[in-house]
């Protein structure tokens, strides 16, 4: 019967539980859902993990190739993240071309990297104006129940702490490249940045860590991105307006999942090595 109820009126089940301080999870309104993490999941990348936000289930594979870098800034690599939202992951999905809202969230995630600097483009740089490491970042959902940046960001962090680069010998008298493959690096990572996303319903209640229900039936949604207590990236597409307390009060909820990833991104790097 409640199934019934909640498929019809699905607005209101949720008002019905939230006027009780309770969301239908069980949750309270500023609770985050369980995180798991695991590194080193693909063989084949040079660098890898995968992370389940409550459902929510996303794998990053990073694969470094040799390019050339850009004439504006010779000292500088390259990083190109991309994020995969296939049928396999939500009915909601079509085959085909990169839905809209993955082209949004892929361009979100590569504005957090450059935000955070979680990576200095320089460290990829092999020789000055003719070679450097370019990094395809890719993130692949394979469960999409709502905050899929916060996974996807937390897969990143994973992720690069996992990548070994092979050391490279570049002749430039004689554009000679030999690739030591026996010999590797890790890439240095210089921040961690922690995702959150905060789901606005009926313009009043904000619910941290909102499923696909939840953010589908909202009036708002807002993604704040901290590098270790410092703010470094907000994004809010319209939606239900929030104000300067509100935004702090989001912030300071947000501070308190910082020590918890880093707990979980140490425990996660441990059980691989």
């Amino acid at each position: 019967m409640a199934e019934q109820y909640k498929s019809l009126h699905p607005v209101k089940y949720y008002r019905d539980y939230l006027s009780h301080n309770i969301r239908p999870d069980g949750r309270v309104f500023d609770t985050f859902r369980p995180v798991i993490l695991n590194t080193g999941s693909i063989d084949t990348a040079d660098g890898s993990a995968l992370s389940k936000l409550g459902q929510t289930t996303v794998v990053c594979g990073i694969k470094a190739e040799l390019c050339k870098p850009k004439a504006e800034s010779p000292n500088k690599g390259f990083v190109v993240p991309n994020l995969d939202l296939p049928p396999l992951c939500s009915p909601k999905f079509r085959p085909g071309p990169p839905s809209d809202q993955a082209q949004v969230l892929s361009q979100l995630i590569n504005d957090i990297i450059e935000n955070s600097q979680c990576i200095d483009l320089t460290d990829l740089c092999i020789f000055p104006d003719k070679l450097a490491w370019c990094l395809y970042i890719d993130f692949i959902c394979l469960d999409f129940d709502g905050s899929v940046v916060d996974a996807c960001i937390i897969a990143l962090v994973g992720a690069l702490k996992t990548v070994k680069l092979p050391f490279v010998d570049y002749d430039a008298a004689l554009d000679n490249i030999q690739v030591n493959l026996e010999n590797t690096r890790p890439l240095p990572v210089h921040s961690i940045p922690v995702s959150t996303t905060f789901a606005i319903f009926d313009d009043k209640i904000i619910l941290a860590d909102p499923t696909v229900e939840e953010e589908n039936l909202c009036t708002g949604i807002i993604v704040i991105v901290l590098k270790d207590d410092e703010l470094c990236c907000v994004h809010k597409p319209g939606g239900s307006p929030l104000s300067s307390d509100e935004l702090l009060g989001c912030i300071e909820k947000s501070k308190k999942k910082v020590p918890l990833m880093r707990d979980l991104l140490k425990t996660a790097l441990q059980d691989v090595g």
